[in-house]
């Protein structure tokens, strides 16, 4: 078992970031090397560049990514951790594929109508043709399970329909691409804003009080839990009460998703008490959750040499695994290598 999985590499992350992804990581990095298989696990800097990007802050953010997946419990001696840029394998893959990849398929992509909107004259190439490098990204390393949402399914088909025509065209009757199986991971907690219960948490919005970051200290965190909107109302003792309160089970949902229990669970010990019982609770919680995490990561970050060397190390274990499978790629088609 191969499972191959990218994020792209943001900055200021946030607890919505950890619960709804890095976590996820961190459990299958534990299962699937628990059972002998590989994980392998990259910042997706070539996926960046498709839209409008600083470079100053695509160089920061790369490296604030690693602090944080290593801070989270990924663990660079048991899975591969790497940066695309430095593993040219992907891009030259990307390109060997568009001659497979079809118009039609890409013009179909979901993302690729939403992010480019009305302006696709004005988009760039990169977003048209990036789930080609995200088949790339799979193919590559010969992947039999790649880990996907909602949004990504559509392009985990494309992927699998890319190495089948490419099999069936170039193979002469070899399998040149593992076609890779979806993993669904248990679903991810779904954050919102600490001001804004129908928001999604996010470092974009302007009000620091709406995310607990990764950076945050004990007394921070604490201080934004007990200043997060609310209702007068008390917790109801079962999960159907929160309907139509988005501060409430979004606080709740929190607290079940840090402690590992149900919404039904945690509202069976707090049901009928108010928020002034229920925030000191749900802070102190976070606090002792996250500490290690803030600790680390806020150590590491400070230590680019050491996140440089993580990096280094991952793309030259992932480079021994791509060569091969691109030497496939060029000799199936008939490309002349020396």
């Amino acid at each position: 078992m191969r499972v191959v999985s990218g994020i792209q590499p943001t900055g200021n992350l946030h607890l919505g970031n950890y619960l709804g992804a890095i976590r996820n990581w961190v459990r299958m990095q534990d299962d699937v090397t628990a059972q002998g298989g590989q994980c392998l696990y990259f910042l997706a800097d070539l996926h960046a560049i498709s839209q409008p990007h600083v470079p100053a802050d695509l160089a920061s953010n790369t490296r604030e990514m690693v602090a944080a997946l290593v801070a989270c419990g990924i663990d660079p001696d048991r899975s591969i951790l790497f940066n695309q840029a430095q593993v040219p394998q992907h891009a030259e893959l990307q390109w060997l594929l568009n001659g497979t990849a079809r118009m039609g398929w890409l013009n179909r992509m979901t993302q690729w109508k939403d992010k480019a909107g009305k302006n696709r004259e004005g988009a760039s190439v990169a977003l048209f043709t990036y789930p080609v490098l995200q088949a790339a990204d799979v193919l590559l390393y010969q992947a039999t399970h790649v880990p996907v949402g909602e949004d990504q399914k559509q392009h985990l088909e494309l992927a699998r329909d890319i190495a089948q025509k490419f099999n069936n065209d170039f193979g002469n009757g070899a399998e040149v691409f593992t076609q890779p199986d979806p993993i669904i991971p248990a679903e991810a907690a779904r954050i919102m804003s600490f001001r804004d219960g129908s928001a999604k948490m996010s470092k974009s919005d302007p009000s620091d009080m709406s995310r607990i970051n990764l950076t945050d200290d004990a007394d921070t965190i604490m201080a934004k839990v007990k200043k997060a909107k609310t209702d007068p109302e008390p917790l109801p003792s079962e999960k159907a009460g929160l309907d139509g309160r988005p501060e409430a089970a979004n606080l709740v949902g929190i607290y079940a998703a840090m402690a590992g229990e149900s919404q039904d669970a945690v509202l069976a010990r707090f049901g009928g008490e108010g928020f002034g019982k229920f925030k000191p609770a749900l802070g102190e919680l976070l606090v002792e959750s996250l500490a290690p995490i803030n600790a680390r990561f806020v150590e590491l970050r400070q230590d680019r040499a050491a996140l440089d060397a993580i990096l280094r190390k991952g793309a030259e274990n992932a480079r021994a695994l791509a060569v091969p499978t691109l030497e496939k790629a060029y000799n199936a088609l008939g490309l002349v290598r020396g």
